[in-house]
Parts: C-alpha cells; structure tokens; sequence
C-alpha cells in the first residue's frame, strides 16, 4: 500500500500505521533475530552445562550470591545501550549477540524467581523457557511476516547502510546487500537517489564485526552444500524422522512420570500433535515423489509442529534431549529451506 505499481507515492493516511508512524522494518531483521534466539539458547545450554560440570559454584560470600540473573540484566543493558548509541544495521547484530547472552543468563534463572523457595532447579523451568522463546519467536515472526515488506521498506533498509557508508565507507558485501534491497524497493520514490547516494560512497572493509552474519553464511552454505549432494533427500527424511522419532519416544517412555505429575494431559497433548507431525511428514515424503516444492512444504509442517507443541513436553520431562531434539529440529528446517531453494531454482 505504500507506492502503487507505477511507483508513484500513496497519501501518507493509506499507509499501513507502522509506516505512517515512521516505523519501516528492517528487510534482513529476521536474521538478527534468530541470532538473537540461538545465541540466548546456546547461553542456556552452556551455562547450565558448565554449572553442572563445576559442582554449581556460587559467586559471592558473607550471605551475598551474585546470580548469573544480573550479569544477564547487565548484558541486556549493554547491548540496549549500543542499539541506541550508534546509528545504522551495522550494529544490529552485535547487539542481538551481546542481548542474546544477557537474554540467555537472565531466563536460566527463571526457576527462582517463580518458586517460593528460590528454586533453581524447579523440574518446569526448562520447558517455560522453552515456551517463552517460542513465543517471542512466534511474535517476532508474526511482525515481520503478517504483511510482505513495502518497496519502501527495503529502500528504508538500502538507505541504512548509506548511513553507515557515509561515515566510514561501505564494504564490497554491504554494497551488495545494499544494491539488492534498492532493486527490491526501486518501485519507491526517491530509489535512482538512494542509489546515486550508494553510487557516491567510497570502498572500505573495515567494519564492526558481525558474529550473527559470519554464523548464518556459515550455516546456510553447509545447507546449500548439503542440499547440493547425492544423498540430500535421504539426509532430509533422516533429520525429520530423527526429529519426530525421538520426541514421540521420549514423551511415551515419560508417560508414567506424567501421570505421577498429573501432568497426563501434557504428555496426550504432545502424543497427539507427534501424531499429526508423522502423518504430515509421511505426506511430504509421498508427495516429494511428484512434487518435490509441495513434499519439502509438508517436511517442514511436520518438523514445526514438533518444534512448537511436540517439544515442550520433551523438554519438561527430559530437558537436555530436548536440548538435542531443538538442534536437530533448526538443521532440519535449515536443509529443508536449502533443498526447496535448490528445487525452485535448480529443478
């Protein structure tokens, strides 16, 4: 709604409010945002992990215990402080990193703060975080995927990176990120000076480092590569079967743990949406036999439906399979998103 097909300008009042507001979302905030939820996850694992490995040690003395809940606060602060300071998308991601450890050491201490007792230990904790996270991610999906982007958001987003460049060059890769959001948002006003103003930037590769963006390429050409191989369907129905399999086999085998709990409902929950996750994956692979796009969509229904009911019941009975089952859930969904890639752009 905000430029019609010739490019010319809609009223500011036929805007989407977000627009009319001044509130463009950033094209690439997805990608800062699942960094932001890996790295908080990661945080999770490692410092539970390392608690478990060292006897769970406490910092301070004298009646103090210097929780890892405030250094999480302090990192959440920091990283909200960097997001303020400095102007342009290059310092997005180091703040979802630094933000997502703050995130991270702050949740794992979520225990404490809802038991009377200050329990970190509360048998619950795992899966609330679980169901925390996936509510911000589903959120956070639901902002940026509810309506597809506006030519003037990604021209918004190729004016961003000018901002940087401006003062301290633009490197080869944010030139072409830039160009690709000008080609997506050339239906915009003003997309030949966004352009010119790009054109006119001079070449420097030095800039901040970016943990998230290194992450992702890293992740996404191993995808690729593997999506490339011989052997790639096989891998694929492997990591889903792998994903499915073992969350109905341990909410199952937990089943008398459950009714101890009076937690029966919990477990059915979780045994019925594995259910249906099976039989949407036993679909996608009949269906990649005639249409491979159509296949892949419904591998990926199936791995979801265990990532976003299935699993909370894995990781309140059994929290570091969990653990395993979310990894093996996000490779999934990455090699699935490589192969239809592949599919729709290679046959």
């Amino acid at each position: 709604m905000g430029e019609t097909a010739g490019g010319g300008a809609v009223p500011l009042e036929q805007r989407r409010r977000l627009l009319v507001w001044g509130l463009p979302r950033d094209p690439v905030a997805t990608r800062h945002l699942m960094g932001f939820f890996v790295t908080t996850v990661v945080t999770v694992v490692v410092t539970r992990g390392a608690l478990a490995a060292t006897g769970f040690p406490q910092l301070g003395g004298d009646g103090l215990h210097i929780a890892h809940v405030l250094w999480g606060g302090l990192l959440q602060a920091v990283a909200l402080l960097l997001l303020i300071s400095f102007a342009g998308p290059l310092i997005r991601p180091v703040g979802a990193f630094v933000g997502g450890i703050g995130f991270g050491l702050f949740v794992d201490e979520i225990g404490k703060f809802l038991t009377d007792d200050n329990d970190y230990f509360y048998e619950p904790a795992p899966a609330l975080m679980y169901v925390t996270l996936v509510s911000l991610v589903l959120g956070a999906d639901w902002v940026h995927r509810r309506f597809p982007h506006e030519p003037s958001e990604h021209l918004a987003g190729a004016a961003d990176y000018a901002v940087a460049g401006l003062v301290g060059g633009l490197t080869l890769r944010s030139r072409r990120d830039a160009a690709r959001l000008v080609e997506m948002g050339r239906a915009a006003p003003q997309a030949e000076q966004v352009r010119a103003l790009l054109a006119a930037i001079e070449n420097d590769e030095r800039e901040v480092p970016n943990p998230i963006g290194a992450a992702a390429r890293r992740f996404e050409a191993a995808a690729l590569g593997l999506a490339r191989g011989s052997w790639a369907t096989a891998a694929t129905v492997t990591l889903v079967g792998v994903a499915l399999g073992g969350a109905l086999t341990v909410v199952v085998l937990s089943s008398d743990e459950a009714i101890a709990q009076g937690l029966l409902w919990l477990a059915a929950g979780a045994v019925l949406s594995a259910v249906v996750a099976v039989g949407m994956g036993v679909w996608g692979l009949w269906r990649l036999r005639s249409d491979r796009v159509a296949g892949y969509l419904w591998l990926r229904r199936a791995v979801l439906v265990t990532l976003l009911v299935t699993q909370v019941a894995v990781f309140r009975f059994q929290p570091w399979i969990g653990t395993v089952g979310l990894v093996v859930c996000l490779v999934a969904l990455g090699v699935i998103a490589a192969e239809r890639w592949r599919v729709r752009h290679q046959g």
